[in-house]
């Protein structure tokens, strides 16, 4: 299915490189998140046994999930193999390997960025939230970064750094 989406043109301002940054910001958030969940110990006996268990394995999970947001950006700003995997711990090619299924369905994602559901009437974009809709993403994300203080009462410490597309690659990335 290759029929435009409402956000082809805000899409076609970020380069792809960005739009991998944006989403790895948008994972790191949710890890952050999760962890403060796990600071405050008030609530604690209202808390089933095992609760702060499963909190903690759901912090994994999301890390892990922001650890290939993580890669793919990096392969986005042209980071090899081995430069990505001399911080894993493992070798080149079991670098590739444990993330090619992530990088494949990212790639995948711009040229079918959206199927149906099974109804066949709903189209589910294929691209994270946060690539899918950039501008949402940049609003949303440089508001967290502020009110966590992270850009000390910068109000873009997100967005600001984003590499934009030039001109001629905005209008080359839009399907007409």
């Amino acid at each position: 299915m290759t029929e435009t989406t409402p956000y082809d043109a805000d899409r076609s301002r970020f380069t792809r490189q960005a739009l991998a940054r944006l989403v790895l910001c948008d994972h790191a958030v949710d890890v952050a998140d999760s962890a403060r969940g796990l600071v405050a110990t008030e609530n604690d006996p209202d808390t089933g046994p095992g609760g702060r268990i499963s909190q903690a394995f759901q912090l994994i999970e999301l890390a892990e999930r922001a650890l290939a947001s993580a890669v793919i950006y990096e392969r986005e700003r042209g980071s090899s193999w081995a430069e990505i995997s001399q911080y894993l711990g493992i070798n080149a090619m079991e670098a590739e390997a444990r993330f090619a299924a992530d990088l494949d369905g990212w790639n995948t994602a711009f040229d079918v960025p959206y199927r149906l559901d099974e109804t066949g009437r709903k189209r589910i974009p294929q691209l994270p939230t946060a690539a899918y809709d950039p501008a949402w993403a940049c609003d949303h994300l440089d508001r967290w970064a502020y009110l966590q203080r992270l850009g000390i009462d910068q109000h873009q410490a997100v967005s600001s750094g984003l590499i934009m597309a030039t001109p001629e690659e905005e209008s080359s990335s839009v399907t007409p």
